[in-house]
């Protein structure tokens, strides 16, 4: 069957860019590069508690069999949001299957027609996409710039207001100023909503997240978390009012249409849970500063963009330079891998470090030592 020309021209010039993706197969080398921040996706632990839970509620069941408002509500759903939502100190928390489908079916629902969106310019592809699919008015915001998001909101001026950000951004690892932001939103009279997917398990007590760690969570409207990052498994919730919640399960068209997760994915999500402590959260954070005084020791914080998260983004720029750096790094053991346009602007390719609390401090020194001969 022949293939469209225009599709097969697109694939042409990524691959003449030499950014044509491609699916790879796991390796053996040290993890630089997933976002299993605290090593629960390999937890044998986590693997056997979710696994008897499952036999303790006699949910022995390999699918949820059709949608949550059909057949797919079993009662493991229901514990799991309450455990959410006791967790994060919400009224409400509605499960999701994946980030992608929460910010999609959030964003596609809840901004109405006439409504407006100010979001952040480096905000993620799957919110992007849901605002895509709402009739709401969009404006975009410098990135992490609160006196260019004022200067918009004042222009605006509109009845409902919607603004969005992420406690941290997945490509570049750094925070906005939220304390100031919910100000400014308040003082705008416009309604918050934050993505909290590479916070949750690394900010906050026992790993709650950055709105939480600042005390601001009854100041947001709606925060998102997703969970398969820091906890290591799948699927997301939207946490919000009883009202955020019920809307959602009556207009949010990803979550009406579509069969829900598996009995072992909420199982495994419940366990998760039970295992962000004080402890786990430390160890993390004891990483991440052992490798901020280490960019400071090897000459290396100008090469970083400035981040306080598991995430670490060293820029290189340039599509070839980025992957032959990756590639070197890779032949000495450490698995890391190069992010490039279209991904990030053109211009701003790096090398995107994860933290995880398993990578021992030995390990951290020895990839940065290594980073020095390249850049």
């Amino acid at each position: 069957m022949s293939f469209p020309d225009k599709l097969h021209q697109k694939l042409l010039l990524r691959k003449e860019s030499n950014a044509l993706r491609s699916l790879n197969s796991q390796t053996n080398l040290i993890d630089f590069y997933s976002n299993d921040y605290l090593g629960f996706a390999q937890s044998e632990v986590v693997f056997n508690q979710a696994h008897q839970l499952l036999v303790d509620k006699n949910l022995k069941m390999n699918g949820a069999t059709g949608s949550r408002l059909i057949s797919g509500n079993h009662q493991l759903y229901q514990e799991t949001e309450d455990v959410i939502a006791v967790f994060h100190n919400s009224e409400k928390a509605l499960l999701f299957n994946s980030g992608y489908d929460a910010n999609v079916g959030f964003f596609s629902s809840i901004p109405q027609r006439g409504d407006v969106i100010v979001y952040d310019e480096l905000i993620h592809a799957s919110i992007r996409d849901g605002i895509q699919l709402s009739n709401a008015k969009a404006y975009k915001f410098k990135h992490n710039d609160l006196e260019n998001l004022n200067e918009i909101l004042q222009r605006i001026q509109h009845d409902t207001i919607y603004v969005v950000t992420e406690s941290v951004f997945s490509m570049d690892g750094d925070s906005p100023n939220l304390k100031n932001l919910v100000a400014v939103c308040k003082q705008n009279n416009a309604y918050l909503i934050v993505d909290e997917a590479h916070a949750l398990g690394v900010f906050g007590e026992n790993g709650a997240g950055m709105v939480q760690q600042l005390g601001v969570e009854k100041d947001v409207f709606a925060r998102i978390m997703t969970y398969g990052k820091g906890l290591g498994c799948h699927g997301a919730a939207i946490l919000g009012s009883e009202n955020l919640y019920k809307y959602l399960v009556n207009f949010s068209r990803s979550f009406i249409y579509t069969t829900g997760l598996p009995p072992h994915a909420i199982a495994t999500i419940n366990v998760a849970y039970q295992h962000l402590n004080s402890t786990t959260i430390t160890v993390l954070s004891e990483r991440i500063q052992h490798f901020k005084s280490e960019l400071v020791r090897l000459d290396l914080t100008a090469k970083f963009i400035k981040s306080d998260s598991a995430i670490h983004c060293c820029v290189i720029s340039g599509t070839e330079k980025t992957k032959e750096t990756a590639k070197q790094l890779q032949q000495k053991g450490f698995n890391i891998k190069p992010i490039l346009s279209p991904t990030v602007p053109i211009g701003q390719e790096r090398l995107r470090i994860c933290l995880h609390s398993f990578n021992s401090n030995e390990e951290i020194t020895a990839i940065l030592e290594h980073l020095t001969t390249f850049v």
